[in-house]
């Protein structure tokens, strides 16, 4: 029987957004569980796709698993040097309180960017490391999204990262991480490691792993690991393709293997970094404007059609956006669309108006542009229906959110003419469809549906769209990563696939 302690620590960040993740955010449920501390951890995630779930469903069966802390946030700004510290201390409590520790395992994000640090996955290894000494071996699972740096793998002895976006295997990559420590605590060898970074930025829509290149790479990542070859076994391949909007030296995709030996780990990262260079053209994307993708999306809708799904990416809480931005929504009304819907806008205050209105009632909102998520962008007045009103309470049942309990306060769906609209009080990505059928709308049955979201929409909606389009309507999420103002990346890193290099 082994002695594992178990501990999450996830945010994503987008040092670009305009709202900071401080300890409440931490603290309240929303897409996942809130901060979870001692006992109640083993349990908080069953049968939810989160990495925590599948590692502790695949390491309960004969071993002790000591509960540390797991929190996570909405993608937002910087994580609050008061959060940060807040949440370590409770976790290297927990952690120094456990005697005897077989293994250490974290469920991680790999882009946490703090006020005080720019590498939180990083200092967050290496102050769990200078608590267990050397020898206890350290696994942390991965998003795919991580803007892996030197710090983290210097300090873990194996980073474990999803393979999927949308993310339909945290599950499965949780497990994958259970293995890999197995394997290490019974060896009592440590692994040769590799990393290999690439030199271009791949924008977040170019990631998706349903389609080409990325679809290929990882066909690649998966056939490589488990390979024995001249050099020894691969135990271990890993591609993060990054977190683009994040302005520090070590932002962007990274390939790390770990093998039997350091030829064999070398062999490995150079085969999946190759690839991916060789595929930099392909990662280019198309953006549509917001008047042109309705224009499109009116000509295109139909009956039994299926909906033609507008992916709102720059406004994506998941990637940092508050959800509150309003130009796509306005270009529906503006063109009369019919039979379209916009999920999920958050403006607490208008959904807590439109509830004290009740159901059938006709009220006057300006609707959303509250946060500064586009700045000089108005909210949207008008009159609207109120067709529902819900507690925001239901349980997730797509590929990316399944299981989860989600939380988005209270929610209601407005009607303006053709135009529904979601709109909750606590943010949340649209890759649900229960994010909308809990008020009592199929979104199977629309002609048009925008979705606040970048790619996770695609696992859920993406089987009954007749087709998807990426809009680049104001939000701070910016999907051109040309148009940041970045200014600490590293010297000759290209922002965007084959562009011109940071720094000259």
């Amino acid at each position: 029987m082994m002695r594992i302690a178990v501990g999450g620590f996830q945010h994503e960040t987008n040092t670009f957004a305009p709202t900071k993740a401080d300890y409440a955010a931490f603290e309240q449920a929303d897409s996942w569980p809130a901060l979870q501390r001692g006992e109640g951890l083993l349990s908080a995630f069953r049968g939810m796709n989160v990495p925590v779930a599948g590692f502790i469903d695949a390491a309960s069966a004969g071993n002790d698993l000591v509960p540390l802390v797991w929190c996570s946030a909405t993608p937002s700004a910087h994580v609050t040097e008061d959060a940060f510290e807040r949440v370590m201390a409770m976790m290297l409590e927990e952690l120094g309180s456990a005697d005897s520790l077989d293994a250490v395992y974290l469920d991680l994000h790999g882009a946490m960017v703090t006020e005080h640090f720019d590498d939180g996955e990083g200092e967050i290894l290496a102050r769990v490391r200078a608590v267990i000494g050397p020898r206890v071996p350290l696994v942390a699972s991965l998003d795919l999204h991580a803007n892996v740096t030197a710090m983290m793998v210097e300090h873990a002895d194996a980073l474990i990262a999803y393979r999927t976006y949308p993310h339909v295997d945290m599950a499965e990559t949780g497990a994958r991480a259970a293995e890999h420590l197995f394997r290490l605590v019974k060896s009592g060898a440590r692994e040769a490691k590799a990393m290999r970074r690439l030199d271009y930025l791949i924008p977040l829509t170019a990631q998706c792993t349903l389609i080409e290149p990325a679809a290929h790479i990882y066909g690649l990542v998966a056939e490589t690991e488990g390979r024995v070859t001249g050099n020894g076994r691969i135990s271990s391949v890993s591609f993060t393709t990054g977190f683009p909007p994040v302005d520090i030296p070590e932002c962007g995709p990274v390939v790390v293997a770990y093998g039997e030996t350091e030829a064999a780990a070398e062999e490995a990262v150079n085969r999946i970094a190759d690839a991916a260079r060789e595929a930099e053209a392909d990662f280019r994307e198309t953006l549509w404007s917001p008047s042109d993708a309705v224009a499109h999306a009116i000509a295109r809708s139909g009956p039994g059609r299926g909906p033609v799904v507008l992916a709102d990416t720059q406004d994506n809480p998941g990637a940092g956006g508050n959800g509150d931005t309003v130009g796509i929504l306005a270009e529906l009304i503006a063109q009369d669309a019919q039979n379209a819907c916009l999920a999920v806008l958050y403006d607490p205050e208008s959904a807590a108006r439109a509830a004290a209105a009740g159901e059938g009632a006709t009220v006057s909102l300006a609707l959303g542009a509250k946060t500064g998520g586009a700045p000089g962008e108005r909210p949207l007045e008008g009159a609207f229906e109120v067709m529902r009103v819900t507690d925001g309470e239901f349980l997730a049942t797509g590929p990316f959110y399944g299981g989860s309990r989600m939380s988005l306060g209270t929610t209601v769906r407005l009607r303006n003419g053709g135009v529904q609209i979601v709109v909750a009080s606590r943010k949340g990505q649209c890759a649900d469809k229960e994010m909308i059928r809990h008020t009592g709308l199929d979104p199977s049955g629309l002609g048009i549906l925008v979705v606040k979201s970048s790619v996770h929409f695609r696992a859920d909606f993406g089987p009954m769209a007749s087709e998807v389009l990426v809009v680049e309507s104001p939000g701070p999420n910016t999907a051109d990563l040309a148009r940041l103002p970045f200014t600490r990346l590293r010297k000759g890193l290209r922002v965007t696939p084959m562009g011109e290099r940071f720094g000259g």
